[in-house]
């Protein structure tokens, strides 16, 4: 007799054997939902050993898949190709999750049956675990608004149909930076994506974050949404061409927001030349973000 399948698989990507590896591991085993599944792939940390002792000591049943270094998106589509389960969820090794996430996704799923994803509101913690900011009530999570930006949908907060991740090619293994917008932005075509108004998740910010390389990001975001302008559904639905260059411009703000951050560090810091710097490649790189933004700011009510 067949073993059923898991409702859900939840995918573990890690090069390392991170800090915080234990404690996003014990997230997972602390869902109230029984009907999962853990993948966690290797992807060429230096020490293998380790992540099977830290799957070994909270996820003894996790299945740990070992592979030369190919990147976050070729892991990921790795661990998705062997997972079994209807819903696939992807979950970073320094993040964590509240122990109701998962059930309360798949009861969003039995509210909205024809929805192919998920997602939830966030909390943004430091290292230590404390929380540093949560994201705004959800007000608006049509398609047009997670395109833009508005709502804000990545991989830590996102629950998926494996059957629409299939459909859709999963992640694009050429992508380094802005792989989970570019996805989110495919999954867009297939169907709708239904919120779910309470932070489920914990996205940690540290030193060693790769969004921390700011200049990247902002680089590998616009890419990501030039090529959605320049395919076949931006040029059929005006809506969805708006939408996309809407999403341009809340990058370009973002980049200036970053550099100034920056910026303020560095002379907080008594190191004018690295200031400087950044803000001549925000300038460079995103020429009418600044002016943008503090129109926006001057508007009553409205976010960056």
């Amino acid at each position: 007799m067949s073993t059923p399948s898991p409702r859900v698989s939840v995918i573990v990507a890690t090069h390392r054997q991170s800090p915080y590896l234990t404690e996003a591991l014990a997230s997972v085993a602390a869902q109230t939902l029984d009907d999962v599944e853990v993948v966690i792939v290797d992807d060429g940390s230096p020490d293998p050993e380790a992540v099977e002792e830290a799957a070994a000591a909270v996820l003894p049943g996790a299945h740990v898949i070992h592979q030369p270094a190919s990147g976050v998106s070729v892991a990921r589509n790795r661990g998705a190709f062997v997972a079994t389960g209807e819903f696939l969820a992807f979950l970073d090794d320094d993040d964590r999750w509240r122990a109701d996430r998962l059930e309360s996704h798949l009861a969003a799923h039995m509210r909205e049956p024809d929805a192919i994803a998920s997602y939830s509101r966030m909390n943004v913690i430091d290292r230590h675990g404390a929380v540093v900011l949560t994201s705004p009530p959800i007000t608006d999570g049509s398609s047009a608004a997670i395109a833009v930006g508005e709502t804000r949908v990545m991989m830590p907060n996102l629950l998926v149909r494996h059957s629409a991740f299939a459909a859709c090619g999963g992640f694009h293994s050429a992508l380094t930076h802005a792989e989970d917008a570019d996805l989110v932005l495919r999954l867009l075509h297939l169907g709708p994506v239904t919120p779910i108004d309470e932070p489920l998740v914990d996205y940690r910010e540290h030193p060693e974050n790769t969004v921390k390389n700011h200049r990247d990001l902002v680089r590998g975001i616009d890419a990501v949404l030039r090529l959605h302008l320049a395919s076949q559904a931006a040029q059929r639905d005006g809506e969805w061409a708006r939408a996309l260059r809407g999403a341009r411009r809340r990058n370009a703000r973002y980049a200036w927001w970053r550099a100034l951050r920056a910026a303020r560090r560095s002379i907080g810091a008594g190191h004018v030349r690295p200031a400087l710097g950044e803000v001549g490649w925000a300038l460079r790189t995103a020429p009418t973000g600044l002016m943008d933004g503090l129109a926006r700011r001057a508007r009553p009510g409205a976010r960056s």
